[in-house]
């Protein structure tokens, strides 16, 4: 079965960038995007039978209509989307930020790299880990 990230993510350059990123180490990988939070939240909603969960959300703070972390309140109250792992993809390096997010339940709170090859290889590590690596809950 092909890897599945849910990519939350308002800046379309960064969307196409991490879409590149992912299907170079996964060319079978399912890449869906939201592209701000209400969204994300509605994407969210409708997974069930015809469109399972995917292993990991990554997750920018930084979205319109619907705070990343308003996102990850929701995602981290709903008994059916607890246990997703949900990996902070942000510009944000605030404290408070860093902080709220992990309280809420946030798996990682990883900044988004200005450098390509930093960039290109976090996001790399980040599939290795949550897509190749890590046990998901059934």
């Amino acid at each position: 079965m092909p890897s599945s990230i849910l990519l939350i993510e308002d800046n379309s350059a960064d969307v196409d960038l991490i879409r590149r990123m992912l299907e170079k180490v996964d060319a079978g990988i399912r890449i869906t995007v939201a592209r701000d939070g209400a969204e994300a939240l509605e994407t969210i909603d409708n997974w069930g039978s015809e469109s399972p969960a995917p292993e990991v959300i990554l997750l920018d703070l930084k979205l319109p209509k619907v705070s990343g972390l308003e996102v990850l309140k929701h995602l981290k109250s709903n008994p059916r989307t607890k246990s997703l792992p949900v990996v902070v993809l942000t510009s944000s390096n605030e404290l408070k930020d860093i902080q709220e997010a992990y309280q809420i339940g946030a798996n990682s709170y990883i900044l988004k790299a200005i450098d390509f090859d930093n960039f290109s290889q976090a996001i790399s590590l980040i599939h290795r880990y949550w897509c190749t690596l890590n046990i998901h809950p059934e």
